[in-house]
Parts: C-alpha cells; structure tokens; sequence
C-alpha cells in the first residue's frame, strides 16, 4: 500500500466522524473550485518569484464551492448525502480539510484557520430546494 492510503486509513481510524466518501467529495470540491469556478488553487505556504505568497483558496471560499458542487452533484438530496456522511455543518467541512491537512493530503497558508470554516452558512438553508416562479404567471 502506498503512504496516502496509508495515512487514509490511519485517519479515519483515530477520527471516525466522517466517512471516507466526505474526503474524497471534500478533495473533489477542491478540484471543482480550481476547475469550474475558476478559484485559486490552495497552494499553501508556497511563494512565488518575488517573494510574495501565491494566492490561495480560503476556507470561506471552499465552503461556497462545497455547497455548489454538492448541490451539481445530489440535487435536492445534497443535504442528506452530506448528513449520511457525518457533515452537518460548515464546520464539519473544515475538521475534515484540518484531518487532510494534518496527513499532507492538502495544505494551508499561514494565515488560514480552522475558525475560517465556522457559520459559513445554514445547512437547511442553503441546501433547500428554490422555486422560481416562471416569467410573470401567477400561480
């Protein structure tokens, strides 16, 4: 077995909160936000040329595109998958990136926090089906 999977495992052994489908969906929404919504990659404590550190996904942002991606992905069920998998909360979103960033499966700048993931929004809101109303009909 290589050492990522090795490191995977050793993780949901000591944290058993989440099930290995949260990290994988969480790594995917990374992937996600970098690919189609075109935000910075999480590059870290990495610098650039001049000194200055790259820019990077914050965990504001991360939250924005988890929520995106889950809703592309479950529909109106995202919520329930999500709750499946022992995320309830914004939070949950950051305990599981803190758990990748703690076995170097992802990476975090100086500045970031585990706080950042905190009340980012409302599970039941943000996943609730919206109903437009079509072009001026009343009902």
């Amino acid at each position: 077995m290589n050492d990522h999977v090795i490191a995977m495992m050793e993780l949901l052994k000591q944290d058993r909160r989440y099930h290995i489908e949260a990290y994988q969906f969480i790594r995917e929404s990374l992937e996600y936000a970098q690919r189609v919504m075109k935000m910075p990659a999480y590059t870290g404590e990495n610098e650039n040329d001049d000194g200055k550190s790259e820019h990077h996904l914050t965990g504001q942002q991360l939250c924005q595109a988890i929520r995106e991606f889950a809703i592309e992905q479950y529909g109106y069920m995202a919520k329930t998958v999500l709750n499946s998998w022992g995320i309830h909360t914004t939070g949950d979103f950051g305990e599981i990136v803190y758990n990748l960033i703690r076995i170097r499966e992802m990476r975090k700048s100086k500045s970031d926090k585990r706080e950042d993931f905190d009340d980012q929004f409302d599970f039941k809101d943000a996943f609730e089906p919206r109903f437009e109303r079509l072009g001026g009909q009343d009902g």
